[in-house]
């Protein structure tokens, strides 16, 4: 199922003026959302997605879960080669199963309504806004600039951070139980992995963990590069979808073959071309 509807007739434009740029009311939202993001390290902007297209944003993410690219995995938080040598205290040292799945890019039909979200230069524009950046831009990525991460029942997306610092993502359908986005804002920065509160935090202490229950149409922002986060196992019947708009301050940003090949179980020739280093020496 589709609709009609342009970008930003599908967002609650009443709240969250994405049409007026600049206006007393967009200031007021994005004000809001760089508090909250100041403030705990994450904001959520209920309903951003109308409440009367819900049903057609669960059903047009829903009929993609078949494309989804699924391998159980060992992995740690930083997503990188669990046999390199590292010290036993390190962090990176803790392994986890990795239940959830992708969906490409490639696979999402460009009149759904996350493809026309995410190519909205105005949706981009209130996005970076409320980051504080001066803009955004799409990944030159043909499969992970827009994805759907579907996590059935059973299944968790075990702690790691971001290789994008600002996260953008949306719940499009609920798990029955189960299935909490849990986080620990700041917990690393660019100049240090604080590798003492990571590694307490895999080994269970919960002091720094905060708890978010998101809704279908919910739209999230956090800086997912600096935050250690998951998604805690999925219960009943029903998997849980989120899409993710994957945003880069720079242009003409590709991931690595190795992590593409991980998530989506292929490459493309983009992916083998020689990339571009990362603005900070962080663990992936």
């Amino acid at each position: 199922m589709s609709t009609s509807l342009a970008p930003l007739e599908m967002v609650d434009t009443d709240r969250y003026p994405l049409t007026a740029p600049g206006s007393p009311a967009w200031r007021e939202a994005v004000d809001r959302t760089r508090t909250e993001l100041a403030d705990v390290g994450c904001s959520v902007l209920a309903d951003f997605i109308r409440p009367e297209l819900h049903d057609v944003l669960r059903e047009e993410c829903a009929a993609l879960e078949p494309h989804a690219y699924t391998k159980i995995e060992k992995v740690n938080a930083y997503n990188t080669a669990i046999d390199q040598p590292l010290p036993d205290d390190h962090p990176g040292r803790t392994i986890m199963e990795r239940g959830n799945a992708f969906v490409a890019r490639d696979r999402i039909p460009a009149s759904a309504i996350i493809s026309r979200l995410y190519t909205s230069p105005l949706f981009q524009r209130f996005v970076a806004d409320c980051f504080g950046l001066p803009e955004l831009h799409e990944l030159a990525d043909p499969l992970s600039g827009l994805t759907l991460n579907v996590i059935a029942p059973g299944r968790a997306h075990p702690w790691h951070f971001d290789t994008n610092t600002h996260t953008v993502s949306m719940l499009t359908q609920a798990a029955e139980d189960g299935g909490t986005f849990e986080y620990c804002p700041g917990i690393r920065s660019a100049a240090d992995e604080n590798l003492g509160d990571v590694r307490a935090v895999l080994a269970g202490d919960t002091r720094l963990v905060r708890h978010l229950n998101l809704r279908p149409g919910d739209l999230q922002l956090f800086k997912g590069r600096f935050a250690l986060h998951r998604v805690s196992t999925v219960e009943g019947g029903t998997a849980r979808h989120s899409a993710i708009f994957a945003y880069s301050e720079r242009t003409g940003v590709v991931g690595s073959a190795e992590r593409t090949r991980q998530l989506f179980g292929r490459v493309l020739p983009a992916h083998l071309a020689e990339r571009t280093a990362r603005g900070d020496e962080l663990l992936d």
